[in-house]
């Protein structure tokens, strides 16, 4: 039987933890230890540093489950894919290998198209979500604007299992999910949406992007767009077109460099009032338009 000496303190395994992330270039290696350990303990970080202050210890099974993740961690698997969990606004969204992770930029891009949703004067507003991935944006949109109805479609079958998951947990009574192509989707909606948003893939084919995560794991389906990066927003031009009737709101997330080439697209395509908005960062992150 295992005693309480050989269990390490929490304090000493959050120490050994944020060493082995450094180790392997993990950019925030304090704050993913905490997650991970505070994922295998079952509490909240805030919790975990009460643990830590009061010296507790961890049973040494969960130690060495600790010390297991954190060795996937240092060798650059996704903290989100470890513990099957992304974060996301109000959301805690089931993840995993095939489906693109959620991240923090995409929370600011979603709010243009929860305040368009809110602007409405439509009793029952109606939100499109083109290319939904885990549906972190449909189900922000579903979650915060109550009243609205909001409509997703996906293609990746390796993504949709994940998405599935999303949407019974969070998705009543006022999303629906497809699994089809954006081109051809949700004909039965056409000149009746409120707001088009999409987070497209948008990476050009020959570019490598930055985070070594996303280069090993995120699928290439959620990332490369083509030649340009742009194969699968001028798809996205075009259905939002059909989609949306007059004064609608169309919502893009794109890459920091491609506002210029997305304006030229958009205006060719009869686009009004075109504008670029800036992330946390001071990067342009998303473009908005109205039909």
């Amino acid at each position: 039987m295992t005693t309480a000496s050989h269990d390490p303190s929490v304090a000493d395994l959050l120490a050994s933890g944020t060493e082995s992330l450094r180790g392997g270039g993990v950019p925030t290696p304090e704050v993913d230890a905490e997650l991970l350990l505070a994922h295998v303990l079952d509490l909240g970080r805030g919790e975990l540093r009460v643990r830590v202050v009061t010296g507790a210890t961890v049973p040494a099974e969960k130690a060495a489950h600790a010390h297991e993740l954190f060795a996937r961690r240092a060798a650059r698997e996704p903290l989100q894919h470890i513990t099957g969990m992304a974060p996301f606004r109000n959301l805690e969204l089931s993840v995993g290998p095939g489906v693109f992770v959620p991240r923090p930029e995409t929370e600011t891009v979603v709010q243009f198209a929860i305040d368009a949703l809110n602007a409405s004067a439509t009793p029952e507003p109606i939100g499109v979500d083109l290319g939904t991935g885990s549906g972190a944006i449909a189900l922000a949109m579903a979650t915060e604007v109550t009243r609205a109805r909001i409509f997703a479609v996906e293609l990746s079958p390796d993504a949709m299992p994940y998405t599935s998951e999303n949407f019974r947990r969070y998705g009543e009574p006022n999303a629906t999910l497809i699994n089809a192509d954006l081109g051809d989707a949700f004909s039965e909606l056409n000149g009746t949406v409120d707001v088009v948003i999409s987070n497209p893939p948008y990476i050009p084919a020959a570019a490598i992007p930055r985070d070594v995560e996303v280069q090993l794991y995120d699928p290439a389906l959620a990332l490369y767009g083509g030649e340009d990066g742009m194969d699968v927003v001028r798809r996205v031009s075009l259905t939002a077109r059909r989609l949306l009737h007059d004064g609608g709101t169309l919502v893009l997330e794109h890459g920091e460099e491609q506002a210029p080439a997305l304006a030229a697209l958009l205006t060719a395509d009869g686009w009004r009032a075109v504008a670029h908005h800036k992330d946390l960062l001071g990067r342009d992150r998303a473009t908005t338009a109205l039909l």
